[in-house]
């Protein structure tokens, strides 16, 4: 049983490998549109309403460009746990199994006329490896990110333990005194540290307020209140958690040279921010006096050593030239640009939650159907899919109750193969390519590898012998944008033609997951699309296995061959009694020999078990 279980991991683990890089880039590029498009819009808007915005929220409309970005990174959907498993003696299931797989093989070999695996390899290239040098690529910047932010944290931890805790009274009270403007009650640590030349505030939980030592003897005690006001300004703002943020997201979108600008705009725009609440805290007389305090960490600015996690009073040279000008035009803010800015505001949130449709379509994984119906019924069918990843849908009619084994294989949508041949016959018909009194195809004469293919064909015999040229002429015959059409209009899987090398049906861009083709076979056994009622029964004819005491099995196999192996192995259909009809699919995986008859021997196992078609 572990060995089972064992093989059944690493058969999961390889396919769902290239769905994993696919999704991984899928998401990459969704980062790359909506970060791009974020910081365009946000640099657009305030070039165009720079009058109407104040100090305050020209920094703040930045902070919707921190809630796009984590937009990508939301959840599409609440988790599911659990599945409820019927009840059943797997010890002597497990030998009933056993002995009917023996049966139902031997059952093939004698009925092989119409259970055939005829197929054609698909030849692809692995177009993993671009895919998996980008996302290298990607984790190797991460990488060096981190490692560059955890330099600059281990540093700030140095700087945190050169640091003296001030206790000269008359500076404590004029901190006290900031504290008291600002209406801030919260107790915080005040010192000085020789690893800093410029003020500097930082710690979630435990904040530090730390000045370069010797302080006192450059700044006056007004310079001192100054910049107190200024560092206390940041820590009300919670400046130093929007720090974190900007760090958090610069580590993942590295790649992005438009963000690492946003965010030099977004730390000036903060400082200047800061700048203007001390403003307004002083008075307008003392607006050039708070500029002369900027001007004494100038000369510091060139040999710099920034610490990521921090707010600091200092920036580069061209940042406080900026930041001068701003103090000395400043004039104050009337109440009514803060309604002006609060509605310019309003109008960038709007237009960044416009976003929201776009991310989720392209979040949207066409691979995966999303199903529900709450006369479903999960069951235990592993002993078997011995050494496969597999999934069986059983649909009693009758009771309309969908019976499933394997939750997530059941909604996975695969390459069709063979088993799409129903509905391109349907089509064919539909189309008038074929009639139901005249469904002959003359063979060109192409030499295949089957005996069975050299000839000419009619659908019974084409759908016997799973022979493709057969449908590949009604393919071409129909045209491309009739079977779009059709597909769309019997929901059939992705919906997706866009193959160009091969049939787009056979281990290429059509899918369907087994729950979707049980769902599909029902509406074309009743009919629900309203097709000719004779061209439906034609196909029915074709697809007609055997008949045994009244019940009737029909059904396809499809086996999917790509470089040579057998992957993918499909047998779909359904059972006719009297008194119900019970629909299909069971779908096997596995790097090689995976055979469409394997399938059929696991569904008749499973049928025969179940007392449905024995």
């Amino acid at each position: 049983m572990r060995e089972r279980s064992a093989t059944i991991y690493v058969l999961q683990m390889k396919s769902q490998e290239m769905e994993t890089i696919a999704l991984f880039l899928t998401q990459l590029t969704i980062c790359l549109i909506v970060s791009s498009f974020t910081v365009a819009i946000i640099l657009t808007i305030k070039k165009v309403f720079r009058n109407q915005l104040s100090a305050k929220w020209q920094y703040n409309i930045w902070l919707f460009m921190l809630l796009a970005m984590l937009l990508p990174f939301s959840p599409s959907h609440l988790l599911d746990f659990g599945e409820k498993f019927i009840t059943l003696d797997w010890d002597q299931r497990e030998d009933i199994n056993t002995t009917s797989m023996h049966s139902e093989d031997e059952r093939l070999q004698e009925n092989e006329n119409w259970i055939q695996d005829f197929t054609i390899s698909v030849n692809r290239r692995a177009p993993e490896t671009l895919n998996i040098i980008i996302g290298s690529i990607w984790i190797a910047g991460t990488l060096v990110s981190t490692i560059l932010v955890s330099m600059a944290w281990f540093h700030l931890r140095k700087i945190k333990r050169s640091v003296s805790i001030l206790n000269n009274k008359e500076y404590m009270k004029i901190f006290e005194q900031s504290k008291q403007t600002l209406n801030i009650s919260r107790q915080l640590i005040v010192g000085e540290s020789q690893l800093i030349t410029s003020p500097m505030t930082f710690g979630l939980f435990k904040t530090y307020v730390v000045l370069p030592s010797h302080f006192d003897e450059y700044l006056s005690r007004r310079d001192i209140y100054y910049i107190f006001l200024h560092e206390l300004n940041h820590y009300k703002s919670k400046d130093i958690l929007s720090n974190y943020c900007m760090i958090f997201f610069q580590t993942l979108y590295w790649f992005n040279p438009l963000v690492w600008y946003a965010f030099k705009q977004m730390r000036l725009d903060r400082e200047i921010a800061c700048d203007i609440a001390v403003l307004k805290s002083v008075g307008h007389v003392r607006y050039s006096d708070y500029g002369k305090t900027i001007l004494h960490f100038m000369d510091q600015s060139s040999k710099r050593n920034s610490v990521q996690f921090v707010t600091e009073l200092n920036g580069s040279k061209k940042q406080l030239k900026k930041r001068i000008e701003k103090i000395a035009s400043f004039n104050g803010e009337p109440k009514l640009l803060q309604l002006k800015s609060i509605a310019v505001s309003i109008l960038v949130g709007a237009i960044i939650l416009c976003q929201v449709p776009f991310i989720s379509a392209m979040t949207i994984d066409e691979n995966q159907y999303h199903f529900e119906n709450k006369q479903t019924e999960y069951i235990d069918l592993e002993n078997y899919f011995t050494g496969y990843r597999g999934s069986f849908v059983l649909y009693d009619s009758q009771a309309r109750q969908f019976k499933i084994y394997n939750k997530e294989l059941s909604t996975t949508r695969i390459s069709p193969d063979s088993t799409y041949k129903i509905y391109s016959a349907l089509l064919g018909l539909e189309a008038n390519v074929i009639s139901p009194n005249d469904t002959f195809i003359k063979w060109d004469g192409t030499k295949y590898s089957y005996n069975a293919w050299n000839q000419n064909q009619d659908l019974s015999t084409a759908m016997a012998n799973s022979v493709n040229w057969y449908f590949q002429t009604i393919d071409r015959e129909v045209q491309q944008d009739v079977i779009q059409a059709f597909i769309e209009q019997i929901d059939y899987g992705n919906q997706n033609l866009s193959s160009r090398s091969e049939p787009f049906w056979l281990e290429s861009s059509l899918k369907i997951s087994p729950v979707e083709q049980v769902k599909l076979l029902d509406a074309f056994y009743n009919n629900r699309h309203g097709f000719i009622e004779e061209n439906i029964q034609t196909v029915k004819s074709a697809i007609k296995l055997e008949e045994k005491e009244g019940v009737s099995l029909y059904g396809k196999t499809g086996t999917g061959k790509v470089n040579g192996k057998n992957i993918n192995g499909w047998f779909i259909g359904f059972v006719e009694t009297k008194n119900n009809t019970y629909f299909f699919a069971t779908n096997i995986q596995r790097d090689d020999n995976t055979l469409g008859s394997t399938a059929a021997a696991i569904t008749l196992s499973i049928l025969n078990d179940f007392g449905i078609y024995k």
